[in-house]
């Protein structure tokens, strides 16, 4: 299934199907599937990248079910005529007798350097391990996986960000002792990374997989998923080193994964469940400070239903790319151009009525 859906032909577009919730659909150029056929029967945590060529790829863990040891690392390119057939990059192979299931792909391109894929291997969240694996030719072809080191695990679901000074900071957590964010640091392009102490103590607010906005007086934000009912956010003034404690935020959190991007035009945007229970509904925010957050689109509302995990990045043509769980069935992929998108603000919390 692919819609395309542009500001001049959108009601055509309501008609025929693409139901976007009450929050009106300026601003949505394309919806697609990644893929109607698989090799197999379950999809989860999608990643997106553009490359140097100006390809897209996404990147995905799939297998019978999360969790199962035949789950690997699947990945497909946009061309001209669509996404490619998935294709498994990676798994969790360890011998002949043995396979551990992959988890949370995280695709990224540093300005220098080869393409990387992080990923994780092992039997829970608690257990794994990160792996890194690159690629010189957009993707193409990968090389040889490496684990990373001990007490480095990777960006934990979501992408990096590069700072003006080159360094690379990735948004990471642990789940072995409590929900702890951290955060860790490569200054050769993600050869080797150096990580921060656990910035919360795993109870108080157990936290993990942040995503990072970079805002004009040089502060970086932290947000992302808790177990505490709503987002949790931190704060640095001096690229990452140190953050403030998390706090919660004021957009609920049924406990699943989000992530943000921040826009050329200096704008937030934010992929998250504007939900305290399942995943049934899927919302984009804006912001213009990283506090005080507009409604803009409800991408997916039916109850009963899962659309989870998003990813979310600008491209150079500056429109916006979004992919997500769908069912646990499939990745959707979403395209946004932010200068058409239609904002109200959200007060105490409360995603506003259409």
């Amino acid at each position: 299934m692919r819609w395309s859906c542009r500001p001049l032909v959108l009601a055509a577009c309501l008609l025929i199907g693409l139901s976007l919730g009450p929050i009106s659909a300026q601003g949505v150029v394309d919806r697609e599937f990644i893929y109607e056929t698989a090799p197999f029967p379950s999809a989860h945590a999608s990643t997106i990248v553009e490359t140097r060529d100006g390809s897209l790829l996404a990147a995905w863990f799939g297998g019978t079910a999360e969790r199962n040891p035949d789950v690997g690392i699947w990945l497909s390119r946009r061309e001209a005529d669509g996404w490619t057939a998935p294709v498994e990059v990676v798994n969790g192979v360890q011998s002949p007798s043995l396979r551990y299931p992959t988890w949370n792909p995280v695709l990224f391109q540093p300005a220098s350097g080869p393409l990387l894929l992080f990923y994780k291997v092992g039997p829970t969240p608690s257990s794994w391990w990160g792996m890194v694996t690159t690629s010189v030719d957009d993707g193409q072809t990968w090389s040889t996986p490496v684990r990373l080191p001990d007490g480095i695990v990777g960006p934990v679901k979501n992408k990096p960000v590069q700072l003006a000074n080159g360094d690379i900071l990735a948004g990471s957590s642990t789940e072995d002792d409590g929900w702890r964010v951290h955060m860790e640091r490569s200054t050769d392009d993600g050869r080797t990374w150096t990580a921060t102490p656990p910035l919360n103590d795993g109870r108080e607010i157990p936290a993990i997989q942040p995503s990072l906005l970079l805002h004009p007086d040089g502060r970086i934000q932290a947000i992302g998923r808790t177990r505490a009912g709503r987002l949790f956010d931190t704060w640095s003034s001096d690229q990452g080193r140190t953050w403030t404690p998390l706090s919660l935020t004021m957009l609920p959190n049924s406990s699943t994964g989000t992530d943000a991007v921040t826009l050329r035009d200096g704008r937030h945007l934010l992929v998250y469940n504007h939900t305290a229970k399942g995943r049934g509904v899927l919302n984009v925010a804006v912001s213009t400070d990283g506090r005080a957050w507009n409604a803009a689109l409800v991408l997916e509302d039916t109850d009963g239903a899962e659309f989870s995990y998003p990813a979310v990045i600008q491209t150079r043509d500056g429109r916006v790319h979004i992919t997500y769980t769908w069912k646990r069935e499939r990745i959707r992929h979403v395209v946004l151009d932010p200068a058409l998108l239609v904002v109200t603000p959200i007060v105490d919390g409360e995603w506003p009525a259409s």
